[in-house]
């Protein structure tokens, strides 16, 4: 494996009636507090009066920030860092899922720096603090309520950049499973989907001698897929809702990619996608992952047959690993249409004029992925196979 070092300083507080601990943590922080949540959902079940009721026992003075979109937009953002020099806010709330959080670490990073947060966004500039803010998450998906990355849309421009800062880890996130319990089935069938790539995109690395981080990731694939399945027939699952999101947290909060940096190509392709079209994240990597799952056996497929055998029960008596690891690929695919994923790039209504335009953006920066290197060609490549 190769050298590393890790580092998570984000308190995590998991468990029924744990939203119960907000005012408590709270208590070492000013007065004035930013709300940021997305579109309502939180009001609608409840969750925003639980919120209200901590933050008022903690003595807060409240300033909110509503709307923030599901691919949270740069606009967004700007806004928050407005409210945060007009109200002098000293602590930042995001109440919501993974972008709601995500446009927080921009506000936050943003708050602190002295020029435009779009410049560390796209890693022209380097932010040397941020703002604390804890979150309370809604729905199991993303892993941004235990990691420093952040995914921010600038539609004006059709960039949608992944980016993270050593300052923009969330202080404290609390983990309700009560809070997730209203979230829809397809928004809760796309969160098991993004929590599986990120598993996936760890798994595929060009480290050597992983033993400990491979069997890592195939537990936490194995228990998505028992568990998944399970809460989708009856999302008032209290114990599936734990589960999932007890794996989301763990699928992406750096324990998986110790000595081993995962792939993250596909990822970045997907965020052209929907920069463009702004479809739903993880259906367009349910879309992806499989045709790019594909073109890793060429790169080494006893790592793929390896993953067939050990997650999705492929019997490889007999088989090259080639051959094994194209019906493990298969075997995922079909589990995520089955759980109701888009199969391909038109169930968006996205056809083939289209795909030219995102393989550039993907590809804007040059070849990426750590596994194998996509350019433009391959990107657009990829796509085509997609539609």
């Amino acid at each position: 494996m190769d050298a590393f070092v890790f580092r998570n300083p984000t308190k995590l507080i998991f468990g029924q009636d744990q939203t119960n601990a907000l005012a408590e943590e709270l208590t070492s922080f000013g007065k004035n507090v930013l709300l940021v949540y997305g579109g309502g959902s939180i009001k609608a079940n409840g969750l925003y009066d639980r919120v209200i009721e901590q933050l008022n026992r903690a003595d807060k003075t409240v300033i909110e920030l509503a709307g923030v979109e599901p691919n949270p937009r740069l606009t967004t953002v700007r806004k928050g860092i407005e409210l945060i020099h007009e109200h002098h806010i000293d602590f930042i709330l995001a109440v919501g899922g993974g972008s709601v959080i995500d446009a927080t670490k921009a506000i936050a990073v943003g708050a602190k720096h002295d020029g435009d947060i779009w410049n560390v966004i796209t890693k022209k500039e380097t932010a040397q603090s941020a703002m604390p803010f804890g979150t309370i998450l809604t729905l199991a998906a993303t892993g941004s309520e235990m990691n420093a990355g952040s995914v921010i849309t600038n539609w004006e421009t059709q960039q949608k950049v992944g980016w993270s800062s050593p300052s923009s880890y969330p202080t404290f996130s609390i983990l309700d499973p009560i809070n997730t319990v209203s979230a829809p089935r397809d928004h809760t069938m796309y969160g098991i989907i993004d929590m599986m790539t990120h598993v996936l995109e760890a798994y595929f690395h060009p480290a050597e001698h992983t033993p400990l981080q491979d069997r890592i990731c195939e537990s936490i694939l194995q228990t998505v897929m028992e568990a998944g399945p399970e809460l989708l027939e009856d999302l008032t699952n209290l114990d599936q809702r734990e589960t999932i999101l007890y794996s989301g947290t763990m699928a992406l909060n750096g324990i998986t990619q110790m000595g081993a940096r995962g792939d993250w190509g596909t990822h970045n392709l997907e965020h052209a996608v929907s920069a463009v079209s702004d479809i739903p994240h993880a259906g367009g990597l349910a879309i992806l992952f499989p045709h790019w799952m594909r073109k890793s056996v060429d790169v080494n497929p006893a790592r793929g047959a390896q993953l067939a055998v050990r997650v999705f029960g492929v019997d490889g008596s007999g088989k090259t690993d080639r051959e094994t690891a194209l019906e493990g690929i298969d075997r995922l695919a079909s589990f995520w249409a089955k759980l109701g994923a888009p199969t391909r790039l038109a169930d968006y209504e996205i056809g083939a004029d289209q795909i030219e335009q995102m393989a550039g953006i993907a590809a804007a920066n040059g070849p990426f992925g750590n596994y194998f290197k996509m350019d433009e060609t391959t990107a657009y490549d990829l796509l085509k196979k997609a539609l």
